[in-house]
């Protein structure tokens, strides 16, 4: 949905649809980020854990004109990819990826979480293979190793089940040293299905030479020892004063994080 803007800022006259797409089944998030070409990128997750999506449109990133017209998929095999950015440095489209639950024999730790960079056309395995050390790997309910071939592996792989949302470049974030800006953050929303949680954090991803090198802690406390939650972190911005901004959809806040 489209709503324009008057002088003050403010919403002026009815929202309009530019574009519809499938819905039902689980991934409902829609997320939406403007490239360096003006095009419209729009996130549509899966309909499932694990399937064959029947509509193309499904576990994709979709390319839209400006004004919502021309869809066509643009990168495929992104079981749910909630977050999206584009890079500045780079102009290219940045993800996160929701991989899948419940794999035998080690549902804890597998499959890797993965941030991936888009290309046009690009297939990113799921639901067939998966990212493990940099190689696409089978996944157990299918046997056809050729459907990995030419997939394109994660640009890097973090903790299982984290469960990566909004992710953010910190370019702008004034209030950061240097060595802060041209790296990411990623809001992770934390599993559900381990014996031990984890996630309920925000990182900074290190990027060097425009590649994602390494993750670290930037927010945590969040999770307490026990494994207990009072507060799960949605997505992270940087405002205008160049500060960050963190949504938690638990604790119902958003908080200011400066240097």
């Amino acid at each position: 949905m489209r709503v324009r803007l008057g002088a003050t800022g403010r919403a002026s006259g009815e929202p309009e649809a530019v574009n519809h797409y499938s819905g039902g089944g689980t991934h409902w998030t829609r997320s939406i980020v403007f490239g360096a070409d003006s095009a419209m990128y729009v996130a549509v997750g899966s309909s499932c854990n694990l399937c064959v999506e029947k509509d193309s449109t499904r576990a994709a990133v979709m390319r839209y004109d400006e004004d919502g017209r021309n869809g066509r998929v643009f990168a495929r095999g992104l079981r749910n990819a909630v977050g999206i950015a584009l890079n500045p440095a780079t102009g290219q489209i940045w993800v996160s990826q929701n991989e899948r639950d419940n794999i035998a024999p080690d549902h804890q730790n597998l499959p890797p979480e993965e941030i991936n960079i888009l290309r046009d056309g690009g297939d990113y395995g799921w639901p067939y293979c998966y990212s493990l050390h940099g190689a696409a790997v089978l996944n157990p309910e299918y046997h056809d190793g050729a459907r990995c071939s030419g997939t394109i592996p994660a640009a890097l792989e973090m903790q299982a089940h984290s469960a990566p949302l909004g992710i953010t470049f910190l370019h702008d974030a004034t209030s950061f040293p240097e060595e802060y800006r041209g790296d990411l953050l990623v809001a992770f929303h934390g599993s559900w299905n381990r014996d031990e949680p984890t996630g309920a954090k925000v990182v900074r991803v290190h990027i060097v030479n425009g590649q994602p090198v390494s993750v670290e802690d930037f927010v945590t406390g969040w999770q307490l020892a026990n494994g207990e939650r009072w507060g799960r972190p949605v997505d992270a911005i940087v405002y205008r004063d160049g500060s960050v901004l963190i949504s938690d959809d638990a604790g119902g806040a958003i908080y200011r994080v400066s240097h």
